[in-house]
């Protein structure tokens, strides 16, 4: 921030200039008005005018550039809180975006932050030059008579009273108007995510009433925060207003008397002048203050908040073999009560498992830690013997392929959506991977093939077509550890088993875990693990629960026989 603050002192300093050119314009008039009464030699009128346009020039050429600088400043400081809010939001893990919603992050970065820009721009810039206006103005016309500057300013400290209590209600009601904002926000952006749903169960008019009812809500606090600013405007112009009736009225007397010149009346009216559009902006600056100070607050919520996963302090020194154990893992959602209760499982390196049960049981749990998506209670997981915990996350997830239920597209091209998996990942190496997901005959069959843009969230594609190009980013990064939960339930049967013949020759030597409620999906799996309510119900090779005559086995006549009434 040496940048932003060498420009602040450039601004106070070019500011300090240029109010000393305006507040030499009063004095020069009251030269000139001397200058009418009694004539000096060299000292006409018209010298004292052509003084007054060139101080009023400077001051004009002056003022630009220390409005350049500190609104400069402030966009300065606005570029950097939003790269580091864009950092932070980077390094928060998914406990925090479970709890926030995406309308009211969006808010932040947009209303919120333009509030602060405002704040730390014109607000500095007019708190400066009020302040420079007042101590200098006032300390001139005490200069010029004390008595008068007293009169003058007795109106304000009532004003000054009044508008602090008001200025406690303007900060509440700026955090009320902001909040609601980002609600709104929050759901016009479920609105036009869920555009889809809506039309297909006829809730456009709900939906808009709901809006409507929202809207109206930020109305009335917009319009309540508006009448207190409102309320603020005339305290201020009806004390500046109240000095200067004070001083038209004692200041005419005294010249009257003789107890001032008529020179020094007109000054002191002309530095009085002065005060009057600083003492105004006083309510603006301390509205911009207050809503300022609660986007801020906001703003904080973000910068403050620490990411619940922690860094590990252990980096790899050789490569991943991919053994996984578990040991007496309890996990659950914050105070919900446990997942998963007490798993105990040992999965060798380069070995397939398939992770089967009802819904509800717990297996995409499972396979969010064991990519250490969510925290994991210290020691109960172990990758080659290390808990997970002390490992460094980059290596980590490095080491681990990740394709969850949902496979989340970017609003680029195909191509740019598989290679995010690998750094500098080459067409042809694309290629494969699109190749081993099954996608390639679609891709071939779009007008621009790999540049087709898929739109957001992949809206352009299929859901299968999604989920396949969530696999193939994974299988690009060719990870010793893959994950599947669940990645081919919106692809047909046949496509789903071109899709696991391709992976066998892929697997090689990696540790594979295959989340699926279809068991065809794991039945080449080394090891199944049968989940029920959150515990290892069963365990063990395909064949060896299909003899047992268990749950699984019962899950197994369960979907043939549903495959067998389709074929009907």
């Amino acid at each position: 921030m040496m940048g932003c603050r060498n420009a602040y002192l450039l601004g106070g300093l070019l500011l300090l200039l240029t109010n000393g050119f305006a507040l030499l314009i009063p004095w020069l008039l009251k030269l000139a008005i001397q200058s009418f009464q009694h004539p000096l030699p060299g000292r006409s009128p018209g010298f004292y005018a052509a003084l007054i346009i060139l101080a009023a020039l400077c001051h004009g050429v002056i003022r630009i550039f220390s409005r350049t600088t500190m609104l400069n400043a402030g966009r300065t400081i606005e570029f950097r809180i939003r790269e580091e809010l864009y950092g932070k939001l980077l390094s928060l893990d998914l406990p925090y975006f479970s709890r926030e919603r995406t309308g009211d992050i969006l808010s932040r970065f947009s209303n919120d932050l333009t509030n602060v820009r405002m704040l730390l721009g014109f607000g500095v810039l007019s708190c400066i030059n009020t302040f420079i206006l007042y101590v200098a103005g006032l300390v001139i016309m005490v200069g010029i008579n004390p008595l008068l500057t007293l009169w003058a300013v007795i109106p304000f400290p009532i004003m000054m009273y009044v508008v602090k209590r008001v200025s406690h209600r303007i900060f509440r009601h700026s955090l009320l108007v902001q909040e609601q904002l980002a609600a709104l926000s929050s759901r016009i952006q479920e609105n036009v995510t869920a555009a889809a749903v809506i039309r297909g169960y006829c809730r456009e008019e709900a939906e808009s009433a709901a809006f409507r009812n929202a809207n109206e809500q930020y109305r009335r606090l917009s319009m309540k925060l508006a009448r207190l600013r409102g309320f603020v405007l005339p305290i201020m112009g009806s004390a500046t207003g109240a000095g200067t009736l004070i001083v038209l009225f004692l200041g005419g007397r005294m010249v009257i008397h003789k107890s001032i010149t008529l020179g020094d009346f007109v000054a002191f009216n002309g530095y009085l002048a002065m005060l009057v559009w600083p003492t105004v902006m006083m309510g603006w600056i301390l509205n911009l203050i207050q809503r300022g100070a609660a986007s801020m607050s906001r703003l904080n919520g973000v910068l403050d908040a620490r990411a619940v996963i922690g860094e590990g302090d252990l980096p790899l020194t050789a490569p991943v073999r991919g053994e996984i154990r578990l040991d007496k893992l309890t996990f659950g959602y914050g105070d919900n009560g446990p997942v998963l209760h007490d798993i105990t499982l040992h999965l060798p390196a380069g070995t397939k498992t398939g992770i089967v049960g009802p819904v509800g049981s717990g297996k995409s749990t499972l396979a969010r830690l064991v990519a250490r998506l969510f925290p994991v209670p210290e020691g109960t997981l172990f990758i080659d013997g290390i808990d997970i915990n002390r490992m460094r996350l980059s290596d980590l997830r490095g080491a681990i392929g990740f394709v969850p239920q949902e496979g989340f597209l970017f609003s680029r091209s195909i191509r740019e959506n598989i290679a995010c998996g690998r750094e500098g990942a080459d067409d042809d190496a694309v290629a494969v991977a699109a190749e081993l997901a099954q996608l390639t005959r679609e891709i071939d069959s779009f007008p621009d093939g790999y540049a087709t843009q898929v739109g957001e969230r992949g809206v352009t594609l299929s859901g299968g077509q999604k989920q396949r190009t969530a696999i193939a980013r994974a299988l690009l990064a060719q990870p010793p550890i893959l994950i599947l939960d669940d990645p081919l339930s919106s692809v047909d049967a046949a496509t789903e088993e071109a899709i696991l013949a391709g992976l066998e020759n892929y697997y090689g030597t990696r540790t594979v875990i295959i989340v699926s409620h279809r068991l065809s999906a794991v039945q080449g799996c080394d090891r199944i693990v049968l989940l029920e309510e959150g515990r290892i119900k069963e365990e063990g090779s395909p064949a060896e629960l299909l003899a047992r005559g268990g749950s699984y086995a019962a899950l197994h006549r369960e979907q043939q026989l549903r495959q067998e009434i389709e074929r009907l």
